[in-house]
């Protein structure tokens, strides 16, 4: 069996492969990257391509059964130009199986998947568990305090391991079809609780300090975020979607195991903080 692996080095594409690479060490890996240089692991195939231009995608999907989907072009997260030339490339290299990161049923991506033959799943993962390790690493190894507003927003957060997981599964055995599937972790944590597993990882107490939503705004002004993301974190921050902040059996239902804890990939990951 032959997978592609859209969007292989980013967070979520780089655990695809581990997982796949776990799951069965026999299947054959490729990863679609614009980048010739990329580092991926030892006898995963790349394949020079890029989204935007599907001109550049013949080769990448010769052969391929399977097919890892991100539904966005480029650095900047664009729209995808042409998702139905993508998808029609995709049927006529005999790709008869997708999962789509993020999808949802009224894309243009989705769409043309859900007209076409392919078998396709869409993956709708929550806040990343590895997102602490952008936001607060630097902050956290300058000794400062944590300032954030929201202090008791709840979160599921999801282990990126357990996204590949679930991907790597249901790309190797399908039995999904047309299905979205919300992946979280196994446990709602507030933002103090987050702090406070930090603390315990790296063995000294954290500071939080609460902001107010003005406050927040002004720190996120003065570290030069758009306007744009600022309205986007203000929303998402403090009005987190119910699946946003509600458990699923997803991970043990798809994988056979338990999803991962925000403690383990703190103790796994204290070197970034420290």
């Amino acid at each position: 069996m032959r997978i592609l692996v859209t969007g292989a080095t980013g967070t979520v594409g780089r655990n695809v492969i581990e997982q796949l690479t776990a799951r069965d060490a026999s299947v054959q890996l490729r990863a679609l990257t614009r980048n010739p240089e990329a580092v991926l692991p030892a006898g995963v195939e790349i394949a020079v391509g890029d989204l935007a231009s599907p001109d550049t995608l013949t080769d990448a999907f010769k052969d391929v059964d399977a097919v890892h989907f991100i539904n966005f072009a480029g650095d900047g997260y664009g729209a995808l130009p042409d998702p139905a030339g993508l998808v029609a490339l995709a049927e006529s290299a005999g790709v008869r199986r997708a999962t789509v990161l993020g999808g949802v049923a009224t894309g243009p991506l989705e769409q043309a998947l859900a007209a076409s033959a392919i078998e396709t799943t869409y993956l709708h993962p929550v806040e990343f568990m590895s997102n602490a390790s952008m936001w607060w690493s630097e902050v956290i190894k300058a000794g400062e305090a944590i300032r954030e507003p929201f202090g008791d927003r709840l979160s599921a957060m999801v282990h990126p391991a357990d996204i590949g997981s679930v991907a790597a599964t249901v790309l190797l055995e399908g039995g999904y079809d047309e299905q979205a599937l919300v992946i979280t972790g196994p446990e709602v944590l507030t933002m103090q609780d987050k702090v406070r597993v930090l603390g315990e990882a790296v063995g000294r107490e954290i500071p939080f300090v609460e902001l107010t939503v003005e406050e927040a705004h002004a720190k996120w002004r003065g570290e030069g975020m758009p306007e744009g993301v600022i309205a986007f974190l203000t929303e998402a921050l403090g009005n987190t979607p119910e699946e946003g902040k509600t458990v699923a059996d997803t991970v043990e239902r798809v994988t056979g195991r338990p999803a991962r804890t925000f403690v383990e990939w703190a103790g796994a990951n204290a070197d970034a903080f420290r």
